[in-house]
């Protein structure tokens, strides 16, 4: 297929999609809607950055390294899950045991949130500018400073369901894109396998080194604990519901993503950095470039509004609603406007991991508590084993040294 047809053919995919998700009947369903702020976090920025990262570091192992990070995911997820069906329970009355655990969890969260959505703007900074002669660090985090000021600014005028309304447009413009990319990705992956041009890298790290990167990774799955606080806006069984899809969907689009880009890239064709994915996308179709440089932008921009919105509610129930979430959306962003000017994006990225690592081990500490307590000794040993696999991503994940 020649280029230009190839750019016809991925642009018809973006607009069809994005089409599909705006009129469609999607919209009109409530699961998904819930499912937006979820998923809007959990593909955030992963399949930005992951490509490039699982590539050059586990080389021909990328794609297995990319389903055991989905599967870790999918099981702390299940352990919110189990404690999202305990709190919506109209008899639930919390040993102190379950609301000191709970109080602790939500407030690791909220420093987890804060870290989060640096990460996030920080790579809507880079790829912002990446495409333009201001493609330089301080204009990257001064775009970040920027977009942080309007998230605030709109969050404290119209709250909650204004950001919402402007995650649902970025993440349908964002899946598009992603629709787009994978078409892409396909048609190259194809021609390269008719032509016997499948490459099989080698991994460039291997061992202990390999499992701690991989655990300071864990943050480009997250998201999905969102749910958990949209039960004032969504009753129980949409929230468990919602959040049990979100990961099924981004786990397909990770596989698919992972699993076309591994073997048609050589190793000197890959770049490790917040941008690297638009150098590698260029080899494979012209247009790709822009369109992932808009989802950037939709990506990181609906994850920080995920995680925003998801912190307003957060931070106003630990704090028995002394604290507004429109106050909390101003010190949250007064925080990570600092945390922008002082660290690199890849050094966030392992900040972000281990501080939702030690989230969730308190949240399978306290599914495992439950579930003994209601006489199922076999979850209760699976969630306990979540959470001393959380500990330990806390305590050893590493940052990737970027090139």
């Amino acid at each position: 297929m020649g280029t230009a047809i190839l750019d016809i053919v991925i642009g018809l995919s973006v607009a069809v999609t994005g089409l599909f998700l705006w009129f469609g009947p999607f919209r009109r369903s409530i699961t998904w809607r819930a499912m937006t702020t979820p998923l809007a976090s959990i593909i955030g920025s992963g399949f930005l950055i992951l490509g490039p990262v699982l590539n050059v570091a586990y080389g021909v192992y990328a794609p297995l390294v990319m389903l055991a990070l989905c599967a870790v995911a999918f099981g702390f997820g299940s352990a919110i899950r189990y404690n999202i069906q305990a709190v919506a329970n109209v008899d639930y009355n919390p040993a102190r045991l379950y609301v000191f655990l709970e109080t602790l969890a939500s407030w690791v969260l909220g420093f987890a949130y804060i870290i989060s959505v640096a990460y996030y703007l920080n790579l809507l900074g880079a790829f912002g500018v990446s495409l333009t002669p201001f493609d330089d660090n301080i204009y990257a985090k001064t775009l970040t400073t920027l977009v942080y000021i309007i998230i605030a600014v709109v969050g404290w005028i119209s709250g909650f369901r204004s950001l919402e309304r402007m995650e649902y447009l970025s993440v349908s413009v964002k899946l598009a894109i992603i629709v787009g990319l994978l078409v892409g990705l396909g048609v190259y992956f194809v021609s390269r396998t008719t032509n016997g041009g499948l490459v099989f890298n080698a991994p460039d790290v291997s061992g202990w080194p390999a499992i701690t990167l991989a655990f300071g990774l864990i943050v480009t799955v997250q998201g999905f604990e969102t749910s958990r606080y949209l039960l004032n806006a969504y009753d129980a069984p949409t929230c468990v519901r919602s959040m049990r899809h979100a990961q099924g969907v981004a786990t397909a689009i990770y596989i698919i993503y992972i699993l076309l880009l591994t073997y048609v890239f050589a190793h000197d064709d890959l770049v490790l950095s917040e941008t690297g994915i638009i150098d590698m996308m260029a080899i494979v179709a012209p247009i790709l470039p822009p369109l992932l440089v808009a989802a950037a932008l939709a990506a990181q921009f609906s994850a920080a509004v995920a995680d925003t919105s998801g912190s307003g509610g957060l931070i106003s129930e630990v704090t028995r609603y002394r604290i507004t979430p429109r106050v909390a959306y101003s010190l949250l962003v007064g925080a990570g406007i600092g945390l922008t000017w002082i660290s690199d994006i890849f050094s966030i990225v392992s900040y972000a991991s281990r501080a939702f690592a030690m989230y969730y081990a308190i949240q399978s500490v306290i599914a495992a508590v439950r579930a003994y307590q209601r006489g199922n000794p076999a979850n209760s040993f699976v969630y306990a084993s979540f959470a001393v696999l959380g500990v330990m991503i806390y305590m050893i994940g590493e940052a990737v040294e970027a090139q």
